[in-house]
């Protein structure tokens, strides 16, 4: 993997108005980006969208003169979730796609990611390679007759929500259902309720008031109590808890309990293997997915198959082996037979799908796995010191292994943003699973000086 100065695991991302998201840098991210995709005389094409933070505006300024300065053109989308860009870019045959986003971080954060001209994110080489461009600098632009032209696509959240709701088997409706959606007052304010109407829902809408400083407050998937609790008060079928920018999104059963990846990769998983429509009876997790999801996946006749954290890892081990379904535990999913990307609103639809095909609740269909034990401790580290390769760390871990038996996780893996070591441990004994994490951090603690939080 190339090591890279601006972007991260998913796109450059910081403080607004402070460090790389200043216009400054960003008007110098957009010239280069527009160097990178320009191919011979051609105006390479920007589908640009964004969430609804109050500092969208200032970036899509920047990153918009910067691509036009150097002959390209962009098409503005406003707000809008993540995977609609992935899918305008696509239908729209253009070369690339910017998101401005910092997903489900509070408003003071924001974020740039870009999409190739198949809607998948960037490969990393791709982003060092503008990188490199920006380094070198002198970026210099056509001249005046050569600079690109800007304009706003009017239509693009019609043709996103006609593009959801044709994911669908065209009998299937949602008369009847009563769902509860959760906008996190981001980019799905207006697009989710829409599409759940026009299906027929009697549809409960929680964080669809966006004032550009309170998307992810107390709302959205990583604050699902709001929506638990309105479910509950309502009587609804279910619930769906979108992040900010809605390429993931959480759910809840007509009980209250939560529904996350693992559970809609299970539910999604033996649908599709039933109907003839899961190659190879093969699904993709990550490192993170839980173990009794891989045991239960097993005994019905499903490959389960683990990508490093990251929905793009995800993809890229669904590309290599021939999947067609792959999620995250976080709610990223993709269903590779209609998008590349995580969708947040298309993840929920497909399982209100396989609800109504099926005639169960949500909470029968999750019933039939049971979850493993699972320990994440973070350790806050002085240096990220290599620990593969040394005999120590390997004896550590085959004797690790060794006491969690055959189905388990063990995963060491450095946060990519922080001086954080995650140590995550899972396995069917929860006193195994505690005895294990607990030697391990202890180890390591002992070993380098690091701080257990």
């Amino acid at each position: 993997m190339n090591n890279k100065k601006y972007f991260g695991t998913d796109g450059i991302r910081g403080v607004a108005n402070r460090g790389c998201i200043v216009p400054e840098f960003i008007l110098g991210l957009g010239k280069a980006a527009a160097s990178y995709f320009k191919k011979g005389e051609q105006h390479p094409r920007f589908v640009i969208g964004k969430d609804t933070r109050l500092s969208g505006y200032m970036i899509e300024s920047a990153l918009m003169s910067g691509i036009c300065s150097m002959g390209a053109d962009v098409y503005l989308v406003g707000p809008l979730p993540t995977p609609a860009i992935s899918f305008l870019v696509r239908s729209m045959r253009a070369d690339a796609g910017i998101v401005i986003s910092a997903s489900h971080n509070p408003y003071m954060d924001n974020g740039i990611k870009f999409f190739g001209s198949d809607g998948r994110k960037l490969p990393d080489e791709a982003e060092a390679a503008i990188e490199e461009i920006m380094d070198a600098g002198a970026m210099s632009g056509p001249e005046a007759d050569g600079i690109g032209k800007a304009r706003r696509i009017d239509d693009a959240e019609g043709r996103y929500i006609a593009y959801t709701k044709s994911t669908l088997d065209g009998k299937v409706d949602f008369r009847g259902l009563k769902i509860v959606v959760d906008c996190a007052n981001g980019a799905a304010y207006e697009v989710a309720p829409t599409v759940l109407t026009e299906l027929g829902a009697e549809v409960t809408i929680l964080g669809g008031d966006p004032d550009g400083l309170n998307i992810n407050r107390d709302c959205g998937s990583t604050a699902p109590q709001g929506m638990v609790r309105t479910v509950l008060e309502t009587g609804a079928d279910l619930g769906i808890a979108l992040d900010g920018d809605a390429d993931r999104a959480i759910l809840c059963d007509e009980k209250g309990a939560l529904v996350d990846g693992d559970d809609i990769l299970f539910i999604n998983s033996l649908q599709m293997k039933e109907a003839g429509r899961l190659p190879n009876s093969t699904v993709v997790g990550t490192i993170m997915s839980n173990v009794g999801l891989q045991s239960a996946l097993r005994e019905r006749g499903v490959k389960l198959l683990r990508a490093d954290v990251g929905d793009r890892y995800v993809q890229e081990e669904m590309d290599r082996t021939g999947s067609v379904l792959g999620a995250e535990p976080s709610g990223h999913v993709i269903f590779s037979e209609h998008a590349p990307t995580g969708d947040g609103i298309v993840t929920a639809l497909k399982t209100i799908e396989t609800m109504v095909k099926s005639g169960s609740a949500l909470s029968v269909l999750t019933d039939g796995w049971r979850r493993f034990p699972q320990i994440m401790i973070n350790l806050r580290v002085k240096e990220k010191v290599p620990l593969e390769g040394h005999a120590w760390f390997e004896d550590l871990l085959e004797s690790a292994r060794g006491d969690l038996g055959e189905d388990h996780i063990l995963s060491l893996r450095y946060s990519g943003t922080e001086p954080l070591l995650r140590v995550t441990v899972s396995s069917a004994s929860e006193v195994e699973t505690a005895r294990v994490s607990e030697h391990l951090c202890g180890s390591l603690v002992k070993r380098f000086g690091w701080e257990r939080i």
